[in-house]
């Protein structure tokens, strides 16, 4: 069992996507999606930018249970309502089921990494789908933008907080398996909104 962290820069229910039972990591950090096996825990913490102020905090946890190509996560009956529906209420809005391959090539969803306009947007399709892999996890907890302060006992020595891009990855099993024991001590599911639906940044 290894610990994959990194930070969420931007919270607002997409990548992750917590929502309908399931947390998802269908878009966003490829190298995770790729590297990541089944029992690993992949964690993420708030950014310390100065107009967020969310370093050190902890926007969510999920042990990765599964996985599906872009194809599988698309026609898996699990998944079905993360696909975006953006004229509906937030939660579908921020659905992250957006790939299909149709042709020999790639439909991309309206959604959160399409155009302003809705076309397409090569350049996170590219991005996306160089790892065709989607994570998922009913074992999770999500806190988004009201996450708790994370303790010292895994800031000092071992900061399991990544500064800057990239990601860290843990696999002393003391520390992982004591991280994961706070983790769970704090709740289970959707227990917070993303910071960008506290923050009023949601368009």
């Amino acid at each position: 069992m290894k610990l994959h962290s990194y930070i969420v820069r931007y919270d607002s229910g997409f990548a992750p996507n917590p929502f309908f039972g399931y947390c998802t990591l269908a878009t966003c950090k490829p190298d995770i999606r790729q590297r990541a096996h089944i029992g690993d825990w992949i964690v993420g913490t708030g950014s310390a930018n100065k107009e967020i102020k969310r370093g050190g905090r902890l926007v969510y946890a999920m042990c990765v249970i599964g996985d599906r190509s872009f194809q599988q996560y698309w026609n898996d009956e699990r998944f079905q309502e993360k696909k975006p529906a953006l004229t509906r209420s937030r939660m579908h809005a921020c659905g992250d089921n957006i790939y299909r391959n149709r042709g020999g090539g790639w439909q991309q969803l309206n959604s959160f990494h399409t155009n302003a306009d809705g076309t397409p947007n090569e350049r996170h399709i590219a991005r996306d789908t160089g790892t065709n892999r989607v994570l998922y996890s009913n074992n999770f907890v999500y806190f988004g933008g009201e996450g708790p302060k994370i303790p010292n006992e895994f800031r000092n020595g071992k900061d399991i907080c990544v500064a800057g891009r990239g990601r860290k990855v843990f696999d002393d099993e003391k520390f992982v398996t004591a991280f994961v024991e706070w983790v769970r001590n704090l709740g289970t599911g959707y227990c917070g909104r993303p910071l960008d639906w506290i923050t009023n940044q949601w368009s």
